[in-house]
């Protein structure tokens, strides 16, 4: 799965994609694009790897799209709309996927690259790191879910800000306002991000895809359908599943639980 766009690594439980296109500022391309489904297709697909952190090499996350290839794109509508639909199949998987995917922002986040990072299940960042929607300084638009999951994540208000201005934020102003989970220093990020995969790899596998279904499934309903929701999967887990009792059992007898995998 390594290649020129793209570098993955994985051992422990733990899979580290990382955009290798430093020089460009990891630019999300169609081959970039299309690499990440493959690799992630791939990754979903293996009971061994539990978490996803994605990352950039250099001085960026990514910082967008490849401006200069979108003056062909553009020209050929057909092949356009199969870079979208490719796209979208990107984050959709990063949604749905029982892998907990984890954007670990080491710089530059700006369209496209926030589009990636607001799929993903958790984002950290470095405190420096430079967050923003970008696209209508070059006269573009969100086309990968950015105008959707932006109000989603940080209220309308702020989201219209960053849309329309153009500007980006550090990444202390994406701790503070939601945006990311974390911010630290950059030397700190990937030890940050290697200790959070741990903590996650320590939960019940079976629990953490019902919890994020949980959170994905309740955001897209009318709360008293959402509470329905919660209180329908949460009994079914809890009188079916054995790692709910497992983890009881595990406390009353002051041992770690011994989770089933899967």
């Amino acid at each position: 799965m390594n290649g020129e766009h793209l570098i993955v690594e994985r051992g422990g439980g733990v899979a580290t994609l990382t955009l290798n296109r430093a020089d460009q500022l990891n630019p999300l391309d169609w081959t970039t694009v299309q690499a990440m489904l493959a690799a992630f297709r791939e990754l979903d697909a293996d009971p061994a790897v539990r978490v996803a952190l994605i990352t950039g090499h250099g001085r960026a996350f990514s910082a967008g799209g490849d401006l200069d290839a979108y003056r062909s794109l553009y020209r050929r509508p057909d092949d356009f709309r199969r870079f979208l639909d490719d796209f979208h199949a990107l984050l959709d998987l990063l949604e749905h996927s029982t892998t907990i995917s984890v954007a670990v922002v080491n710089g530059f986040c700006l369209a496209g690259g926030l589009e990636l990072m607001l799929a993903c299940d958790l984002a950290i960042a470095a405190d420096r790191a430079r967050i923003g929607d970008a696209h209508l300084n070059f006269g573009q638009l969100p086309g990968a879910g950015g105008s959707q999951r932006l109000p989603r994540a940080i209220g309308a208000q702020r989201a219209k800000d960053l849309i329309f201005t153009g500007r980006s934020i550090d990444g202390s102003e994406a701790e503070r306002i939601g945006l990311v989970a974390r911010a630290m220093p950059a030397a700190e990020l990937m030890p940050a991000a290697r200790k959070l995969a741990d903590e996650i790899l320590a939960k019940s596998p079976a629990g953490l895809a019902r919890a994020k279904t949980l959170v994905r499934e309740g955001l897209g309903m009318d709360l008293a359908r959402a509470l329905r929701f919660e209180m329908d999967l949460v009994h079914a887990w809890a009188t079916t599943h054995p790692d709910a009792m497992e983890g009881l059992n595990a406390f009353a007898e002051k041992r770690q639980p011994r989770f089933v995998k899967i």
